[in-house]
């Protein structure tokens, strides 16, 4: 055989990965191939794979009669909206995708490539984990994984999908990375599986139930986007690119727009209702200031009390907070507050300046939110904001009570812009429980403590429930018609497009963990 068509056989073999069979399997389970992944991820033709003969130097359980080129991983770089990308996807057609020490070497190389190269990496996790027969080797490859997930953190984006299994100590490097995406019903994430949980613990739970992609969506918060298959999996993946830079030192890409900076929507005026515990749904405000309403949601089913997205406004992109009046009220609990601070972090980490809605009452109150460290928590979310460098705008809406005030992007804390809509209430509480302490003594001593009580409500209503103090003392820069919010934030962005403020120099802080 002449040496060309040797090696175009070769390669006909290592794309087949374990055979038409495992392939057929793959498809049965409504899943698809390591390489089928790549070429929905990958703009079309732009793939190129490294390491398609690497095979494992094992020999051990009868691995040397079983040499698959590939090793169950395939490694390389492309493009997604003609940016440069590193990929690796695992296959499980190949020893159920589980990792040895050439597997591991594969995905190393390409981490350091991205960091190298200064572009972001994605990893298409489907693994049954370590690869036993290896032994302890396959435990040093997912080590030497782990320690470029953490060297690449806040340098390139890192996104995972996890489109199988992943258990063990599998599932570490995705919890390093910046964002993880789960398919519904075929992938699943869990140190110990339902099978180790029931002889230790004695509870009967299934995969699913333990570690499947509505768990971890709703419960863990380990999921930050959950899709129905694997082709909506990876598009999304694509449609996130599109709000996020190559790496720490570029700005996030603009995308051209012919909704006007300029657009003025009248409906904003009355979104907020008269009464001051009435709810309203948040995402009407955001998707009217946004360009042509896009807004791609992070964490939607965890904590959705606050939210937390990408979008892009007059072309910039944005990373957006609010708190959810709809949901709780918009209180933050140690849930929002963690969801807030990872996400700030990326941001700030990424160039990506920072939009805050606010309608916040407080912190929620309660023993299971203080025992749990509501202190430690929240503090997270303040710290996030405190150390956060990019340009960002707030804009209080409604009610902005006590240390969550503070907490959510205030001028006190380095916001660059403070807008308030004229329905705004900055207070350290609201009219009810201030006057329940301010006025204690003449409440208890009168006759008509009911009476009396409306009286100073209405008062105090009218003194601090308005944004007026604060703007007097220069906290808010300009109380704004809601129809203008669109209009002021992207005069705003522009303003500050090319901010440079530096913090201290240190190795680095202590965040409150």
């Amino acid at each position: 055989m002449k040496p060309i068509e040797d090696l175009r056989q070769r390669r006909i073999r290592a794309q087949l990965g374990g055979g038409e069979a495992r392939i057929q399997r793959q498809h049965d389970k409504g899943k698809l191939t390591a390489r089928e992944r790549l070429a929905v991820l990958l703009d079309e033709g732009s793939f190129e794979e490294i390491g398609m003969f690497v095979r494992h130097q094992s020999k051990d359980f009868g691995l040397e009669r079983n040499r698959p080129a590939g090793d169950g991983v395939v490694t390389g770089y492309g493009t997604i909206h003609g940016r440069l990308v590193y990929v690796f996807s695992q296959d499980f057609t190949v020893f159920g995708g589980s990792l040895g020490r050439s597997h591991a070497n594969k995905i190393v190389q390409i981490l350091r490539r991205a960091l190298e190269n200064g572009a972001p990496v994605i990893g298409l996790n489907d693994s049954g984990g370590a690869r036993i027969q290896e032994g302890v080797v396959s435990l040093g490859g997912y080590a030497d994984i782990f320690l470029q997930n953490t060297l690449a953190s806040g340098v390139v984006p890192q996104i995972s999908a996890v489109m199988g299994p992943c258990a063990g100590g599998a599932v570490y490097s995705p919890a390093i990375t910046d964002f993880i995406f789960m398919v519904q019903g075929t992938s699943y994430m869990f140190v110990t599986g339902p099978d180790v949980v029931r002889t230790v613990t004695q509870e009967s739970v299934s995969a699913e139930e333990l570690g499947g992609a509505a768990t971890h969506a709703s419960q863990s918060g380990v999921a930050h986007v959950v899709c129905d298959n694997d082709v909506a999996c990876l598009l999304s993946i694509r449609d996130l690119m599109g709000y996020i830079p190559q790496n720490c030192e570029e700005p996030p890409p603009m995308r051209p727009t012919a909704d006007a900076a300029t657009r003025q929507d009248t409906a904003l005026n009355d979104l907020v209702p008269e009464k001051p515990h009435q709810p309203y749904d948040m995402l009407d405000a955001i998707q009217s200031v946004v360009d042509d309403g896009a807004f791609f949601e992070i964490h939607q089913d965890f904590a959705p009390n606050l939210i937390c997205g990408f979008a892009h406004v007059s072309g910039r992109s944005v990373g957006i907070v609010a708190n959810q009046p709809a949901v709780l009220a918009g209180v933050l609990d140690i849930n929002a507050s963690v969801k807030g601070a990872r996400f700030v972090r990326f941001c700030d980490a990424f160039n990506i300046p920072l939009v805050v809605f606010e309608d916040v009452p407080g912190f929620l109150p309660g023993t299971d939110q203080e025992w749990g460290g509501i202190i430690k928590h929240g503090a997270k979310l303040l710290y996030a904001f405190c150390e956060a460098t990019v340009p960002k705008i707030t804009v209080i809406t409604r009610k902005a009570y006590g240390g969550a005030y503070d907490v959510m992007s205030s001028k006190h804390i380095r916001g660059d812009l403070n807008f308030a809509w004229p329905s705004a209430e900055i207070a350290v509480m609201g009219p009810k429980g201030a006057v329940e302490i301010i006025y204690r003594k003449q409440l208890t001593a009168s006759s008509d403590a009911d009476a009396l009580r409306a009286s100073f409500t209405e008062a105090y209503r009218d003194k601090f429930a308005n944004p007026y103090i604060a703007a007097e003392h220069g906290y808010i820069d300009a109380v704004i018609e809601p129809s203008q919010t669109r209009a002021k934030i992207a005069r705003g962005l522009q303003m500050l497009q090319n901010k440079v403020v530096t913090n201290p120099r240190k190795k680095h802080g202590n965040m409150p963990l």
